[in-house]
């Protein structure tokens, strides 16, 4: 119990030190247009680092996980919501795991 206590605290302490460097350190409104524009994109950037690679590991078939890739990058490209998108890709990517190794025999 004092393990997980402890653990709880250690994880707020740093979820609040991570969310108030930037109010120190920063009291201005930035003004320079590209270290604004380098702010704006950096979420999507550590989304896309994080989600790309697991992409790829989700199915142990890189054959697979391309095709549900390709399929989510085309059905986002046309503005399906995500979940027909997620949905898609995802039953695309087990379709490409069953029969890719049947159709290649």
């Amino acid at each position: 119990m004092t393990r997980i206590l402890l653990a709880i605290v250690v994880m707020a302490v740093t979820t609040y030190i991570i969310r108030m460097v930037p109010f120190t350190f920063f009291r201005k409104k930035i003004k320079n247009r590209f270290i604004q524009s380098v702010l704006y994109y950096i979420p999507y950037a550590v989304l896309s680092a994080m989600t790309i690679p697991s992409i790829f590991y989700a199915t142990q078939d890189l054959p697979s996980a391309i095709v549900g890739t390709i399929v989510a990058v085309v059905l986002a490209y046309f503005g399906l919501p995500l979940i027909v998108v997620a949905l898609s890709a995802s039953v695309a990517s087990y379709l490409a795991l069953v029969l890719l190794p049947l159709i290649l025999k």
